[in-house]
């Protein structure tokens, strides 16, 4: 079972189903021709009416398609900087790691070298990477502490999913957080930082991505982590614990079932 996990995941990293932008909406089909919706979008269509309002407002604004790219750009240069460390990092690690012979399986079925040469792999990394442009350095920069001081562990990095539920989706990583894992990580940026009730949305998100996951692999997080990256100083973290993912798979499976008894799905 454990070798069978570990090999699973290495196949998400490169989706298995076709993408469709042919319709009113991005959907995904599979070989078979069955089809699935984004995490995303079924999010944003079952968002909290108060919130759903909130961002027409937003939207209202003279400056709201500048300040929608902008937020857009920023947030996919920050999320291209932490994927390369990771995957650079990962590399880096593997290469040390097999010359040592230091692999160690798990109980969870996941592959592990001793969290040293991982940390060292990433400041490595971090010395090699290429520059973020100044409209996105200071949340690039939050993302790249906190990966240097936490990240002991780097098993996925942006992998596929998806459900017999009819969602599919992106993840941000797979990672273990100083010598305990593995949690779902999802990157975020904001201006500011996110109240509780702002999170949710993100909360229900890594609960896709672990029902995902679980299903596709067999391997089961202990945790999530939404690491919301901001202008200056330290990301913003929510960290969910088994329980709390558990709570955010149910709510984003009632989500879904929501979205689909609509008859535009």
């Amino acid at each position: 079972m454990a070798k069978g996990s570990q090999n699973r995941l290495a196949l998400l990293g490169k989706s298995a189903l076709v993408r469709d932008d042919s319709g009113p909406f991005r959907v995904y089909r599979d070989e078979s021709g069955s089809i699935f919706h984004s995490v995303t979008h079924i999010l944003k269509e079952t968002a909290p009416e108060w919130q759903q309002q909130a961002l027409e407002r937003w939207l209202a604004r003279p400056t709201a398609t500048e300040d929608r790219d902008m937020a857009a750009k920023r947030g996919t240069l920050a999320h291209n900087h932490a994927e390369y460390l990771l995957k650079t990092g990962s590399k880096l690690a593997r290469q040390t790691a097999n010359k040592r012979n230091s692999w160690k399986t798990s109980a969870d079925g996941l592959e592990r070298c001793p969290g040293s040469i991982t940390r060292w792999a990433i400041e490595r990394a971090i010395q090699g990477a290429p520059r973020v442009p100044w409209s996105a350095s200071g949340y690039a920069r939050g993302l790249r502490g906190w990966i240097a001081d936490n990240c002991t562990a780097i098993h996925a990095v942006e992998f596929s999913i998806h459900h017999p539920a009819g969602m599919a989706g992106t993840c941000d990583a797979l990672l273990d957080i100083n010598g305990k894992g593995p949690f779902i990580v999802d990157w975020k940026t904001s201006v500011r930082e996110r109240s509780e009730d702002m999170l949710t949305n993100y909360i229900d998100q890594l609960g896709a991505y672990s029902l995902g996951l679980k299903s596709l692999t067999d391997i089961q997080p202990i945790g999530g982590l939404v690491v919301v990256a901001r202008r200056t100083g330290a990301p913003q973290i929510r960290e969910l614990s088994g329980l709390e993912l558990m709570g955010a798979e149910s709510r984003f499976l009632e989500r879904a079932a929501r979205y689909f008894s609509e008859p535009d799905a």
